[in-house]
């Protein structure tokens, strides 16, 4: 087991003193130490005990691809030797004044994965054509954030934000992302705010109203991708089950901050959903909800039957929703020289050791 896996207060009722549960988050999410040999203001004696019942790390690094635009793609081997996908998006680069003194930070986003394949199915996504295997603990959850900062030299007073929307459905393993949740937030870990945690989902409507009731401040992201059921039913088997209806009920009742918005993913693919036709359904749609549209292109892939849609008519969608007062934006596609698409890289490597 790894000691990840833990909230502190959980730790806490394992270690005596259990001030030495704040001292052990502090090594390993504020000074990225992952061997208990290391913390040396922990007794000797606690020390050999923690080596013997826990490990700290449960990931390593198989591959890591590295965009011109600097994003960067993790595959990463669990400690059963499964693996799973993670994201660096440099979202903000650092700015200097005149004088060389630095003004901004470079920002992050880091997208993690919460499951080990996927059972939702999505026609145009590599990750559930490989089925699904298993769920990712709280802690396989929090290394992955843990560790993408460790390897970039990302100090741990530099906050990042987290979207739950690498490999599998983050609600369909709710009570591990909950948990790290509540484990990132932490004081005495990363301190990630859960204002600056998102988590998409394909719309599992009976979670997002669990998670709702739970007001955890998490933001909401819904892959919609569609503006009529027939269309997302055939993108999006789930559909068939939580229906458009259902999930925009969901939202409604979800509570956001009065700050955020509730965030719309549109993957925008050519000649399936990316006419005008669709954009003024979509604005009806969302009609009374305090929204966002996040247009994505489509990431081509092997083996794919969907195309990318042409600029222009991903601009003339945009337009059309934003002139009819519903806040769009399109998403810069980042990096199309490596294996973008959630599980390519996965994929890739499966097919070499074949």
């Amino acid at each position: 087991m790894t000691i990840l896996d833990m909230t502190k207060k959980e730790l806490e009722a394992e270690v005596r003193p259990s001030f030495r549960a704040k001292q052990i988050y502090q090594w390993i999410y504020q000074q990225y130490i992952f061997s208990f040999d290391e913390m040396l203001n922990l007794p000797k004696s606690l020390r050999a005990e923690l080596s013997q019942k826990y490990s700290i790390m449960p990931l390593r690094v198989l591959k890591v691809e590295e965009s011109r635009d600097g994003s960067k793609k993790y595959l990463f081997a669990l400690q059963d030797n499964l693996t799973i996908e993670s994201v660096l998006l440099p979202m903000k680069l650092e700015e200097f004044d005149e004088d060389g003194k630095r003004v901004h930070h470079t920002r992050y986003t880091i997208c993690i994965s919460s499951q080990v394949g996927c059972k939702i199915g999505c026609a145009f996504c590599l990750t559930g054509k490989s089925g699904f295997v298993r769920n990712l603990t709280a802690g396989e959850l929090t290394a992955q954030v843990l560790l993408i900062k460790q390897l970039n030299a990302i100090d741990a007073s530099r906050r990042v934000n987290i979207v739950y929307m690498g490999m599998g459905e983050p609600l369909d393993n709710f009570d591990n992302v909950v948990k790290a949740v509540g484990i990132f937030s932490d004081i005495d870990g990363l301190s990630i705010s859960p204002k600056r945690q998102t988590i998409s989902t394909s719309g599992i409507s009976s979670k997002i109203d669990k998670l709702g009731k739970m007001d955890t401040g998490v933001l909401l992201a819904i892959s919609l991708h569609a503006v009529d059921d027939e269309t997302r039913a055939k993108l999006m088997p789930i559909n068939k089950a939580y229906d458009i209806n259902s999930i925009i009920k969901a939202v409604k009742a979800f509570p956001i901050d009065v700050r955020k918005r509730v965030l719309f993913e549109y993957l925008v693919i050519k000649d399936v959903n990316d006419s005008l036709e669709s954009a003024k359904k979509l604005v009806k749609l969302l009609n009374g909800i305090k929204a966002k549209v996040n247009l994505i292109y489509f990431n081509p892939h092997e083996g794919s039957e969907f195309k990318r849609p042409s600029e222009k008519d991903v601009a003339a969608f945009a337009a059309f929703l934003n002139s009819h007062g519903l806040l769009c934006t399109v998403r810069q596609s980042k990096g199309l020289d490596i294996s973008a698409a959630c599980g390519q890289l996965k994929r890739r490597r499966e097919n070499e050791l074949a």
